[in-house]
């Protein structure tokens, strides 16, 4: 648990020396608010939730997908591939570093909706929107590490804008699901972006209904197997 804590922190830290990264991931969740809610559409608090898993999700997209594609192909991780560190502990320093990175992106999110629109929530669903939205991000966690082993470094970050800009949309974290045109709507129940919505509403409304989150178990599991195989098929081809 000591080494992860450390190489948490040294990741953290050389992310958040890279302006390219770190402004970004943090604001531009908060822009995209700005711009398609205040004085555009009602049920600011479901809005407010949505966006805050948008924001969250762009950091699972882009510090797994695109960090790990890019690590891939370094000198410095063949180096550290060789090293007596199991993939856990990488892994698990990876998932605390973006944690920060998570908070700090949906955080200001909220803090735009507050300010802007006035949204707001009961204490209990304020306390229950933050364990929900790390919960609700893990097959997302999954896929951006699927995509950083299965993607090539040069297209890793063209793929993780596409998925993130388009599952994001087709899914309902920028608009209502019923404002969709009708081909996105029809598509919309079958994405995980859509079942995030779904949760994080449920939230908002006080409702908490198990289908989202039994969808969203199911897309980590699919996932997390595709995240597994990739990283074998890599360790394969560079290690053997």
């Amino acid at each position: 648990m000591r080494l992860a804590l450390r190489h948490a922190r040294a990741q953290t830290l050389e992310l958040a020396r890279y302006p390219a990264y770190v402004v970004p991931t943090l604001l531009l969740p908060a822009v995209f608010f700005l711009f398609f809610v205040p004085g555009r559409h009602g049920a600011a608090a479901e809005r407010m939730v949505t966006f805050a898993g948008f924001a969250v999700i762009g950091v699972a997209f882009f510090q797994f997908g695109v960090g790990i594609a890019a690590e891939r192909v370094s000198p410095w991780e063949r180096y550290v591939r060789t090293l007596p560190i199991g993939p856990a502990v990488r892994l698990g320093a990876r998932l605390l570093s973006a944690a920060v990175f998570a908070v700090a992106a949906a955080a200001l999110v909220l803090l735009a909706a507050v300010l802007t629109t006035g949204a707001s929530l009961p204490a209990g669903r304020w306390a229950l929107l933050a364990p929900a939205l790390l919960a609700a991000t893990v097959p997302f966690a999954c896929l951006g590490i699927a995509l950083g082993y299965w993607a090539p470094a040069r297209g890793a970050l063209p793929i993780a804008n596409l998925l993130y800009l388009g599952l994001s949309y087709a899914g309902g974290l920028w608009f209502r699901p019923g404002d969709l045109p009708g081909g996105v709507s029809s598509l919309s129940p079958y994405l995980p972006t859509r079942a995030l919505a779904d949760a994080l509403i449920g939230i908002a409304a006080g409702r908490l209904r198990p289908q989202p989150w039994l969808l969203l178990g199911a897309f980590a599991v699919v996932f997390a197997g595709l995240a597994v195989w990739g990283y074998r098929r890599d360790e394969g081809k560079r290690f053997r």
